[in-house]
């Protein structure tokens, strides 16, 4: 079974930063300062991983004193130079890149070694993308996540170290089990 990453866009959301199968946190930087401050302190007590999503998130991360950051590079052009500029920024924090569906792009930000690889899965292109994550692990070393991004993708069959869900999603996740 694989760990979760639990991606928080909303200050009411739950975030059960206790639960034994949740090993980080994704929260957006279009949360408030204070709000990201708190929730980074409370999962760092917790000795969980807090990272940051949005604009300005590697700055942010450094400001506020998060673990890291996700990027979606899944639309840039120039990923070495992309990661490169958030890797000066970033120092020795973690950086997950979010990368386009194809095997070009896979390799090209795996050559560029982020702390890990997130593929997003739609239930359209869904067996598409189950061969890339196949493929991709078979010859990559890299930590992998997948995030499902409609609710019937069933990613129980993708060979991921770690599933990105929201907070409500996980609650559902847990209470059918």
């Amino acid at each position: 079974m694989p760990k979760f990453i639990l991606k928080v866009t909303d200050e009411c959301a739950v975030n059960d930063v206790e639960s034994a199968d949740v090993d980080c946190f994704i929260l957006s930087t279009l949360l408030s300062p204070s709000y990201l401050k708190r929730q980074i302190l409370q999962i760092e007590a917790a000795g969980k991983i807090a990272l940051l999503a949005g604009e300005n998130a590697a700055v942010l991360a450094v400001e506020l004193g998060a673990d890291g950051i996700v990027a979606d590079l899944s639309a840039s052009t120039s990923i070495k130079k992309d990661m490169a500029s958030l890797r000066r920024v970033l120092g020795r924090r973690f950086l997950g890149v979010v990368c386009r569906g194809r095997r070009h792009e896979a390799m090209v930000v795996s050559e560029n070694e982020p702390d890990f690889i997130i593929f997003r899965i739609w239930r359209e292109g869904a067996e598409k993308t189950q061969e890339l994550i196949d493929w991709y692990t078979a010859f990559f070393l890299l930590q992998t996540a997948v995030e499902p991004m409609d609710k019937y993708v069933d990613f129980s069959a993708y060979p991921a170290d770690m599933v990105i869900l929201s907070p409500e999603d996980h609650k559902i996740l847990v209470a059918k089990k």
